[in-house]
Protein backbone atom coordinates (compact mmCIF):
# COMPACT_ATOMS: atom_id res chain seq x y z
CA UNK A 1 0.00 0.00 0.00
CA UNK A 2 1.18 3.32 -0.89
CA UNK A 3 0.39 5.99 1.99
CA UNK A 4 0.14 9.71 1.54
CA UNK A 5 -0.04 12.35 4.05
CA UNK A 6 -3.60 11.92 5.01
CA UNK A 7 -3.51 8.37 5.00
CA UNK A 8 -0.64 8.74 7.34
CA UNK A 9 -2.71 11.24 9.67
CA UNK A 10 -5.56 8.99 10.61
CA UNK A 11 -3.06 5.74 11.07
CA UNK A 12 -0.61 7.67 13.82
CA UNK A 13 -1.02 5.25 16.94
CA UNK A 14 0.51 6.43 20.27
CA UNK A 15 3.19 3.66 21.51
CA UNK A 16 4.48 4.59 25.24
CA UNK A 17 3.51 8.34 25.52
CA UNK A 18 5.07 9.29 21.86
CA UNK A 19 3.60 9.55 18.33
CA UNK A 20 4.79 6.60 16.34
CA UNK A 21 3.36 4.99 12.76
CA UNK A 22 3.60 1.80 11.93
CA UNK A 23 4.97 0.57 8.30
CA UNK A 24 4.16 -2.34 7.07
CA UNK A 25 7.00 -4.51 5.15
CA UNK A 26 5.92 -4.11 1.15
CA UNK A 27 4.41 -0.82 1.97
CA UNK A 28 5.63 2.59 0.82
CA UNK A 29 5.41 6.31 2.00
CA UNK A 30 4.86 9.39 -0.54
CA UNK A 31 7.49 11.84 -0.09
CA UNK A 32 4.94 14.32 1.78
CA UNK A 33 4.10 12.24 3.69
CA UNK A 34 7.75 10.71 4.93
CA UNK A 35 8.37 14.82 5.16
CA UNK A 36 4.98 14.94 7.60
CA UNK A 37 6.54 12.01 9.80
CA UNK A 38 9.49 13.92 9.94
CA UNK A 39 8.32 17.35 10.56
CA UNK A 40 6.21 15.97 13.63
CA UNK A 41 9.42 13.87 14.93
CA UNK A 42 6.83 10.84 14.12
CA UNK A 43 8.87 7.30 14.47
CA UNK A 44 8.45 4.65 11.80
CA UNK A 45 8.39 1.44 13.29
CA UNK A 46 7.90 -1.79 11.82
CA UNK A 47 4.49 -3.26 11.87
CA UNK A 48 5.98 -6.62 13.77
CA UNK A 49 6.44 -4.19 16.60
CA UNK A 50 2.32 -3.19 17.07
CA UNK A 51 0.99 -5.98 18.13
CA UNK A 52 1.18 -6.27 22.32
CA UNK A 53 2.07 -9.43 24.10
CA UNK A 54 -1.10 -8.91 26.20
CA UNK A 55 -4.32 -6.96 25.74
CA UNK A 56 -5.32 -4.84 29.13
CA UNK A 57 -8.85 -4.02 29.81
CA UNK A 58 -10.47 -1.19 31.34
CA UNK A 59 -11.40 -3.82 34.53
CA UNK A 60 -7.73 -4.88 35.12
CA UNK A 61 -8.17 -8.30 33.56
CA UNK A 62 -5.74 -8.65 30.23
CA UNK A 63 -6.08 -10.95 27.27
CA UNK A 64 -3.45 -12.83 25.58
CA UNK A 65 -5.10 -12.76 22.10
CA UNK A 66 -7.44 -9.84 20.93
CA UNK A 67 -11.16 -11.65 20.60
CA UNK A 68 -13.49 -10.78 17.87
CA UNK A 69 -15.96 -8.98 19.97
CA UNK A 70 -13.31 -6.75 21.38
CA UNK A 71 -11.35 -3.74 19.65
CA UNK A 72 -8.89 -0.76 20.37
CA UNK A 73 -9.80 1.92 22.75
CA UNK A 74 -5.99 3.37 22.51
CA UNK A 75 -2.47 1.70 22.45
CA UNK A 76 -3.31 -2.16 23.99
CA UNK A 77 -6.34 -1.47 25.88
CA UNK A 78 -9.27 -3.32 24.36
CA UNK A 79 -13.23 -2.51 25.32
CA UNK A 80 -16.42 -4.67 23.68
CA UNK A 81 -17.57 -3.05 20.84
CA UNK A 82 -20.83 -1.79 22.32
CA UNK A 83 -18.43 0.72 24.37
CA UNK A 84 -20.05 4.11 23.80
CA UNK A 85 -16.60 5.35 22.16
CA UNK A 86 -16.59 2.89 19.62
CA UNK A 87 -20.02 4.14 19.05
CA UNK A 88 -18.92 7.56 18.60
CA UNK A 89 -16.17 6.93 16.17
CA UNK A 90 -18.82 4.59 14.25
CA UNK A 91 -21.18 7.74 13.92
CA UNK A 92 -17.63 9.90 12.66
CA UNK A 93 -17.51 7.20 10.09
CA UNK A 94 -20.89 7.76 8.82
CA UNK A 95 -20.28 10.94 9.15
CA UNK A 96 -17.72 11.28 6.86
CA UNK A 97 -19.69 9.16 4.62
CA UNK A 98 -22.55 11.44 4.11
CA UNK A 99 -19.70 14.71 3.47
CA UNK A 100 -18.12 12.74 0.69
CA UNK A 101 -21.72 12.33 -0.96
CA UNK A 102 -22.75 15.46 -0.23
CA UNK A 103 -19.36 16.61 -1.96
CA UNK A 104 -20.33 14.41 -5.22
CA UNK A 105 -23.66 15.95 -5.00
CA UNK A 106 -22.94 19.52 -4.40
CA UNK A 107 -22.23 22.59 -6.90
CA UNK A 108 -18.57 23.34 -7.70
CA UNK A 109 -18.66 26.36 -5.86
CA UNK A 110 -19.39 24.06 -2.44
CA UNK A 111 -16.76 21.13 -3.05
CA UNK A 112 -14.22 23.20 -1.43
CA UNK A 113 -15.98 24.17 1.76
CA UNK A 114 -17.80 21.03 2.16
CA UNK A 115 -13.98 19.36 1.73
CA UNK A 116 -12.81 21.75 4.55
CA UNK A 117 -15.29 20.54 6.67
CA UNK A 118 -14.45 17.01 5.96
CA UNK A 119 -10.99 17.36 6.50
CA UNK A 120 -11.73 18.35 9.92
CA UNK A 121 -14.53 15.29 10.58
CA UNK A 122 -11.19 13.40 9.61
CA UNK A 123 -8.95 14.60 12.45
CA UNK A 124 -11.71 13.97 15.29
CA UNK A 125 -10.84 10.28 15.53
CA UNK A 126 -7.34 11.16 16.26
CA UNK A 127 -8.02 13.63 18.72
CA UNK A 128 -9.78 10.60 20.38
CA UNK A 129 -7.13 8.16 20.07
CA UNK A 130 -4.18 9.76 21.13
CA UNK A 131 -6.17 12.64 23.60
CA UNK A 132 -4.96 15.34 22.04
CA UNK A 133 -6.72 18.83 22.13
CA UNK A 134 -8.97 19.12 19.22
CA UNK A 135 -9.25 22.79 17.80
CA UNK A 136 -10.52 24.52 14.68
CA UNK A 137 -9.84 28.19 14.64
CA UNK A 138 -11.83 29.08 11.75
CA UNK A 139 -13.83 26.63 9.08
CA UNK A 140 -14.56 27.82 6.15
CA UNK A 141 -13.24 31.38 6.78
CA UNK A 142 -15.44 31.44 9.71
CA UNK A 143 -14.30 31.94 13.53
CA UNK A 144 -16.84 30.65 16.13
CA UNK A 145 -18.05 33.92 17.09
CA UNK A 146 -19.35 34.96 13.27
CA UNK A 147 -20.15 31.48 12.45
CA UNK A 148 -22.69 31.32 15.15
CA UNK A 149 -24.17 34.82 14.64
CA UNK A 150 -24.63 33.65 11.07
CA UNK A 151 -26.27 30.55 11.41
CA UNK A 152 -28.91 32.42 14.12
CA UNK A 153 -29.12 35.30 11.77
CA UNK A 154 -29.68 34.33 8.23
CA UNK A 155 -30.95 36.90 6.73
CA UNK A 156 -29.24 39.17 7.72
CA UNK A 157 -26.18 37.66 6.35
CA UNK A 158 -27.68 35.34 3.23
CA UNK A 159 -30.87 37.19 2.66
CA UNK A 160 -32.14 33.80 3.55
CA UNK A 161 -34.77 32.66 6.43
CA UNK A 162 -34.59 29.56 8.52
CA UNK A 163 -36.49 26.83 6.60
CA UNK A 164 -37.73 23.76 6.70
CA UNK A 165 -35.80 21.51 3.47
CA UNK A 166 -38.42 20.12 0.93
CA UNK A 167 -38.33 17.46 -1.40
CA UNK A 168 -38.10 20.31 -4.43
CA UNK A 169 -34.73 21.91 -2.83
CA UNK A 170 -32.81 19.09 -4.90
CA UNK A 171 -30.50 15.81 -3.90
CA UNK A 172 -27.78 18.55 -3.35
CA UNK A 173 -29.15 20.21 -0.79
CA UNK A 174 -30.71 17.43 0.90
CA UNK A 175 -27.55 15.43 0.73
CA UNK A 176 -25.86 18.80 2.89
CA UNK A 177 -28.76 18.10 5.16
CA UNK A 178 -28.30 14.48 5.51
CA UNK A 179 -24.73 15.11 6.44
CA UNK A 180 -25.95 17.77 8.96
CA UNK A 181 -28.32 15.29 10.55
CA UNK A 182 -25.53 12.87 10.74
CA UNK A 183 -23.08 15.35 12.26
CA UNK A 184 -25.88 15.98 15.40
CA UNK A 185 -25.80 12.07 16.09
CA UNK A 186 -22.70 12.15 16.04
CA UNK A 187 -22.44 15.05 18.85
CA UNK A 188 -24.95 13.28 20.73
CA UNK A 189 -22.57 10.04 20.71
CA UNK A 190 -19.88 12.55 22.30
CA UNK A 191 -21.85 13.22 24.75
CA UNK A 192 -23.02 9.68 26.10
CA UNK A 193 -18.91 8.85 25.31
CA UNK A 194 -16.90 11.42 26.92
CA UNK A 195 -19.33 11.90 30.52
CA UNK A 196 -17.98 11.26 33.72
CA UNK A 197 -20.34 9.64 35.99
CA UNK A 198 -22.12 12.74 37.03
CA UNK A 199 -23.13 13.07 33.22
CA UNK A 200 -19.99 15.79 33.15
CA UNK A 201 -18.42 16.38 29.78
CA UNK A 202 -14.83 15.42 29.75
CA UNK A 203 -14.29 16.25 26.02
CA UNK A 204 -15.75 19.50 25.87
CA UNK A 205 -13.05 20.59 22.68
CA UNK A 206 -14.73 17.28 20.92
CA UNK A 207 -17.63 18.60 21.48
CA UNK A 208 -17.10 22.15 20.42
CA UNK A 209 -16.01 20.85 17.29
CA UNK A 210 -18.40 18.63 16.39
CA UNK A 211 -21.05 21.50 17.48
CA UNK A 212 -19.42 23.61 14.74
CA UNK A 213 -19.68 21.01 12.14
CA UNK A 214 -23.23 20.86 12.03
CA UNK A 215 -23.58 24.68 12.24
CA UNK A 216 -21.70 24.95 9.03
CA UNK A 217 -23.55 22.51 7.56
CA UNK A 218 -26.64 24.39 7.88
CA UNK A 219 -24.85 27.97 6.78
CA UNK A 220 -23.96 25.98 3.38
CA UNK A 221 -27.61 24.83 3.36
CA UNK A 222 -28.93 28.65 3.91
CA UNK A 223 -26.09 29.61 1.14
CA UNK A 224 -27.55 26.68 -1.14
CA UNK A 225 -30.99 27.57 -0.38
CA UNK A 226 -29.98 31.33 -1.36
CA UNK A 227 -28.09 30.57 -4.42
CA UNK A 228 -24.76 32.06 -2.76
Amino acid sequence: MLYAEENVKSNIRNREGKRVFYLQSGDTLTPSARDYLSREKIEILPASLAKPSEYLLLNGGFFREKPETYTHLRGNILVPKTHPVIAFRGKIDTLEAELLLAQLAAPETFRQPIGEVLALTRKLIRWDVLEEPAAADTLCGLTQDEQRIRSHRPQEFYGQPHFMPEYTDGAALLQLNRARCAAREAELAAVHAFSDRDGNPTRTDLLTVLNRISSMLYILMIRMKAGK
